[in-house]
Order: structure tokens, then C-alpha cells, then sequence
């Protein structure tokens, strides 16, 4: 079935325009970095992220004394590796800090865990007095699901078995990411809860991955001019899944927007922008988790693309995430904001 002929009323003139600011950022990129990703790069994709993506080192991010880092190989789910957790709290801080569990991005088949803690540090660890654990779960497609979100329920379970050792309230523990990261985030939650597992006050949701089948209309109204595309998402879905990409009965801890049951779960904060492929599966969740009388709270930011704000970090737009994402946390956890600890 054609584009046209499945949404007759979606045409790249009906898409939604960029904000100024963030347009020009992503044009600026040309065309180059924008590649779709395809079964047939995919490969060469990983390894240049691989070679390119900034991984700072625990000296650098514990940024001269700011920061104390430290890294934990722990037990892994059965018969897999164990898992690695890069764990930071700013320096000089006693007693237990609630902790963000957080999950990188990177369409679970790229990224790493040390390059997101710099700017989460920067942002959060500091004005709210946050540790920060991150998790270096296994990529696909060398392990498929469940592998990757196997590894991260391992990671919560000894991170939240382990609290007192590690300085942090097992009873404040606000799990989060970005993408795919958020999109792991989310089945966290869910097994979690269904496994009656570590849990989690609050989870943090930022232009999260929930659907595997493609088949929303922002999907493919945004095919073609969003920085991430339809056929790179299916490319990252069919290396995590494999033959059971777009089953009718797969599992929601795989593609956490195939849940029937949101009962239950931790308040959310979920965000996207408008004119991004994951909008209409980002809003149907928040949509599903109202309906089953839970808490979300759900940002759309106009004109804004995924990963906007990690493009374009001053414009106007990703200051106004960054704050509503601050001040989520800060009402979560009960912090006063800058200034002070309570």
C-alpha cells in the first residue's frame, strides 16, 4: 500500500514546519549525516559511531574533582555477560541522593553509556543533587531482544539491591533515556512491575522508540524530512527483533506501545516534538497511560525534530525542554531547585 493511498490527506506540504532555529541547525548538516540507516550499512554505521561518538574517559568526566565516578561490572541476566554500569554523583555531597537509572540512545544499535553523562551531569546531577547511574547495555543486532532490556532489568536490580553501598535511596529512583533509550526505559517499567522488581518513582521518557510496525500517520508524514526516518527505524527494529518484527502478538516489553495493561506504573514524563516520526506513538502512550488512570505528563514542542535539542542545545526550543524536564524531576523528587538541598 502506497504513502498516498494509506494517508490520502498526508502530504509533505501537511507536515509540519520546523522552528527557525532548529531548521537551521539540521540544514546545516546537509545531507550526509542524515543517511538512512539499512540493513546493508548497518554495519559500517555502527562501526564509525563507534570510532566517532565522544567516550569520555572516568578521568574526564569526573571533571577535576567535580564529580566521583566509578564503574561496576555486574551480573548479567542468565547465561549472558555481565553488565556494566558507569556510576557519578557530584563530589562532596553525604548521605543517600536519589538516583537517575538512565538509558542511552541510539536506536539500540548504537551509542554507549559514558557519552551521555557529561551533559546529564552538567544539567542534572549538580542542580538537583542527583547520583546518576548509566547503563552499557548489549547492542542489537549481536543481541537481539531481550538481551538489551535483560541487561538493564539486571543493572536496576543490583543497583537497587546494592543502594547503601552506593550512596543512593533505593526508594527515589527515577528511571529515564532518550529514543531508544526511552523506549527501554518504558518496558523497564513494565517488567519491572510485572515482575515485582526495584521500584521506580518516576520515569523520565524523552522522544521515546515504543512501536515497532511503522505504521503511525507522523510516521510518514515526517518520512523524508525528520532527522530520523521510517526506513532507519525499521532497520533498528528488525535488528532488535528479528523474524517477530511486527507480530501481531509480540511482546510490550519488547515495543512497550504494544501494552494492553498501564496499570500500575511510575508518573511519566514524556516529550516530543511535532514534527518528529515518533509524535503519534509518543502521544498515544501518554494518551493509554491517562486511560488506565495514571499519571503523565506530556510535552509536544512545536516545530521540533528528534534529537532537536541535542543539535541545537541554545535555541530557545531546547532551553524550554530542558527547563520542563528540570522542573518534572524537581517536583518528583521534592527538590527545592538550585540553591539549596531540603
Amino acid at each position: 500500500m502506497g504513502f498516498r493511498r494509506r494517508f490520502p490527506g498526508c502530504t509533505p506540504k501537511a507536515a509540519p514546519p520546523f522552528d527557525p532555529e532548529l531548521g537551521a541547525a539540521l540544514a546545516a548538516l546537509g545531507n550526509g549525516p542524515r543517511e538512512p540507516i539499512t540493513p546493508d550499512n548497518l554495519a559500517a554505521r555502527q562501526e564509525r559511531d563507534a570510532t566517532t561518538r565522544p567516550r569520555p574517559t572516568a578521568e574526564e568526566l569526573r571533571a577535576d574533582g567535580r564529580f566521583e565516578m566509578a564503574e561496576f561490572s555486574v551480573p548479567g541476566p542468565p547465561d549472558a555477560p555481565d553488565v556494566t554500569l558507569v556510576s557519578a554523583r557530584p563530589a562532596g555531597l553525604g548521605g543517600t541522593l536519589p538516583l537517575l537509572y538512565y538509558m542511552h540512545g541510539g536506536a539500540m544499535v548504537m551509542g554507549n553509556a559514558w557519552s551521555v553523562l557529561p551533559r546529564i551531569l552538567r544539567e542534572w546531577a549538580v542542580p538537583l543533587e542527583l547520583a546518576v547511574i548509566s547503563v552499557e547495555y548489549r547492542l542489537a543486532p549481536h543481541a537481539p531482544y531481550p538481551g538489551p532490556l535483560e541487561d538493564c532489568y539486571a543493572g536496576l536490580v543490583w543497583a537497587a539491591g546494592h543502594a547503601a553501598e552506593l550512596g543512593i535511596d533505593a526508594d527515589r529512583i527515577v528511571i529515564g533515556g532518550k529514543s531508544a533509550g526511552a523506549g527501554l526505559a518504558a518496558a523497564l517499567a513494565l517488567l519491572a512491575r510485572d515482575r515485582g522488581g526495584p521500584g521506580a518513582l518516576g520515569q523520565l521518557l524523552l522522544s521515546p522508540m515504543l512501536d515497532d510496525r511503522g505504521s503511525t500517520f507522523s510516521g510518514h508524514q515526517m518520512t523524508g524530512l525528520d532527522a530520523w526516518d521510517l526506513t532507519s527505524n525499521a532497520t533498528a527494529w528488525k535488528a532488535l527483533l528479528g523474524d517477530r518484527h511486527g507480530a501481531a502478538d509480540l511482546s510490550p516489553y519488547a515495543a512497550p506501545s504494544r501494552a494492553t495493561d498501564l496499570t500500575g506504573l511510575p508518573p511519566a514524563y514524556i516529550d516530543v516534538g511535532s514534527a518528529e516520526m515518533f509524535r503519534d506513538e509518543d502521544v498515544a502512550y501518554a494518551n493509554a497511560i491517562w486511560q488506565a488512570g495514571g499519571q503523565a505528563e506530556l510535552h509536544v514542542w512545536p516545530g521540533a525534530y528528534h534529537g532537536f535539542d541535542g543539535l541545537a542545545p541554545r535555541a530557545a526550543l531546547s532551553r524550554d525542554a530542558h527547563h520542563a524536564r528540570t522542573r518534572w524531576l524537581q517536583r518528583l523528587l521534592g527538590h527545592p531547585g538550585p540553591g539549596g538541598r531540603q
